[in-house]
């Protein structure tokens, strides 16, 4: 795991991001908002422990994608940090037919991970085309294989699940039966990486 403030500025809430895959920070960069920011990334292993949140009066954890099962393995055993957690087209069954990303899908995107294949990842991520992104394809391959090892994570009550109604990464059906039950709100146009839907964290968290 990688931890990396984005915003540091000794404020009194804290927005803890558990990022997607190799696709970094910058989705975030046009956010926002008084609130500090850190961002969580590699999830080959979920050992390590958070830099200490607990002088904030409030946390909020933002989960998105892979980050939602990473999320909910690393908790395990852990005391609960987060006064409220927001999931973001993700599930905490990763890799499942009817509930995640199809376990063929993340096979054949593993054993082809190529810089070529990671563009069309991205392209559909955004549902548009992205500039070239350079990424570590052994690390990143380590992790995806990491991710469908672990399977599916512990039960964790989510407060609010953004699902976006374009999404080519987890597919919007899978995610519904997912979260059956749980307090959904529908981006119906938007893709996996739903963040230019919004133009601030408290947008976003609320």
């Amino acid at each position: 795991m990688q931890f990396r403030w984005l915003k540091q500025d000794q404020a009194a809430e804290a927005i803890v991001v558990f990022g997607g895959w190799a696709v970094g920070s910058d989705v975030f960069d046009h956010l926002t908002g008084p609130q500090d920011i850190l961002f969580v990334s590699d999830y080959r292993s979920l050992d390590a422990d958070l830099p200490d949140v607990s002088g904030y009066d409030r946390v909020t954890l933002l989960a998105w994608s892979f980050g939602v099962a990473a999320y909910g393995h690393w908790q395990e055993g852990r005391a609960d940090a987060f006064d409220r957690k927001v999931a973001v087209n993700g599930t905490l069954a990763p890799v499942d037919a009817a509930r995640g990303i199809p376990p063929g899908v993340m096979a054949k995107t593993a054993e082809g991970l190529s810089e070529a294949s990671f563009a069309q990842f991205l392209r559909r991520t955004f549902n548009a085309p992205q500039p070239p992104r350079v990424i570590d394809i052994e690390a990143r391959r380590a992790e995806l294989h990491a991710v469908a090892a672990r399977g599916a994570a512990p039960a964790v009550a989510f407060d609010q699940v953004w699902i976006a109604g374009r999404d080519r990464i987890f597919p919007p059906a899978n995610q519904h039966r997912a979260w059956e039950g749980a307090p959904l709100r529908e981006l119906p146009t938007a893709a996996h990486a739903p963040f230019d839907h919004f133009d601030s964290w408290q947008a976003l968290i609320s």
